[in-house]
């Protein structure tokens, strides 16, 4: 630990802010620690995610391409890769979760609206060329985790092998109807906790982005899904619907009835991986409060279930899954 503070005060006297102040911002579920920064009242943030752990290019090749189409993802204001160390632009504390819950909070959708006109114009462009595939094989290996921690927990026993079989069958029967034939950029945790709002900014570049160092290459469902189908908080369904149509209505040239069904396959995909995600930061990291969000993430999951397309998975989750098993903690 003291050598890697000694590496942090290195590097921030060398990008000119080792006299700064410091303050610890909250963390998330990976290894990445944050601190904000605070020297002559300008503001910075410390991205602190120690190799072998994290790798920070990812965040800096996206966040740059990101910029270059004009939005407000943080400036990169120095660098370390080889250490884990960037130096941030501070986006401020307006994240959608807080501005949604305040006393004088807007309408949902003057906030989401804009989000959702983001990820159509985003959509609108290729994804950087060496962006790995969002692809069936890593859909499945995320909606495995629902199998790999959520049920052996819950039913105090290990893995089963052929129910795990039964239940990737059921998803390589679906998966194909969530691809595209141009597939987007995919920040893949697009929703109100890494979204800020920037309202002395203007169009698109209101919306400030954060959390998007995982990006693949894949369905333009999936970050629409991410922001309506929000694990943290309760989205009215008008809102939802809405956003969708907004959606849709940006983009004309994709067939409704086809995307609307790749929105259901994969916010039944994520969801399942949230819930199998949640398990594991409780049973294997001690973090047992991400329990408090498993209801409203399967009320989320029983909503996509009922998409026709998903009838079999449907019925294998009530067989092996009832909802009385959904309402006992892991």
């Amino acid at each position: 630990m003291a050598e890697r503070d000694a590496l942090i005060e290195a590097f921030l006297a060398r990008h000119g802010w080792g006299e700064a102040a410091r303050a610890a911002l909250a963390g998330d579920a990976s290894f990445r620690r944050y601190e904000r920064l605070e020297l002559d009242g300008t503001p910075a943030v410390l991205m602190n995610a120690a190799p072998p752990e994290e790798d920070v290019r990812p965040f800096v090749a996206i966040a740059r391409h990101l910029a270059g189409l004009g939005y407000s993802a943080p400036a990169i204001l120095g660098t370390d890769e080889a250490a884990g160390l960037l130096l941030l632009e501070d986006l401020g504390d307006a994240l959608y979760t807080q501005l949604l819950a305040g006393v004088h909070a807007p309408t949902e959708m003057t906030l989401y609206g804009p989000a959702i006109a983001l990820l159509a114009d985003l959509h609108r462009h290729p994804p950087p060329a060496a962006t790995p595939p969002y692809d069936q094989a890593a859909l499945l290996k995320e909606a495995d985790l629902l199998v790999d921690w959520y049920i052996p927990h819950q039913r105090g026993g290990g893995p089963d092998a052929g129910l795990r079989a039964e239940y990737e069958a059921l998803w390589r029967g679906v998966l194909p109807r969530s691809e595209t034939a141009d597939p987007v950029l995919v920040l893949r945790d697009y929703h109100a906790d890494n979204l800020i709002w920037l309202p002395e900014r203007t169009g698109l570049a209101r919306v400030g982005l954060l959390d998007f160092q995982d990006a693949l290459a894949g369905s333009p469902a999936y970050d629409l899904v991410s922001l309506l189908e929000d694990a943290r908080r309760d989205v009215a369904p008008a809102t939802a619907e809405a956003g969708i149509a907004a959606y849709l209505a940006a983009r004309p040239e994709l067939d409704a009835t086809a995307f609307r069904a790749a929105y259901a396959i994969l916010g039944a995909q994520r969801n399942c991986k949230i819930i199998g995600i949640f398990t594991r930061l409780c049973v294997r990291d001690a973090k047992p409060a991400y329990l408090d969000y498993l209801p409203r993430v399967w009320r989320l999951l029983g909503g996509d279930l009922a998409h026709p397309s998903l009838a079999d998975l449907h019925d294998w989750m009530m067989r092996e899954i009832p909802p009385a098993l959904r309402e006992r903690e892991p």
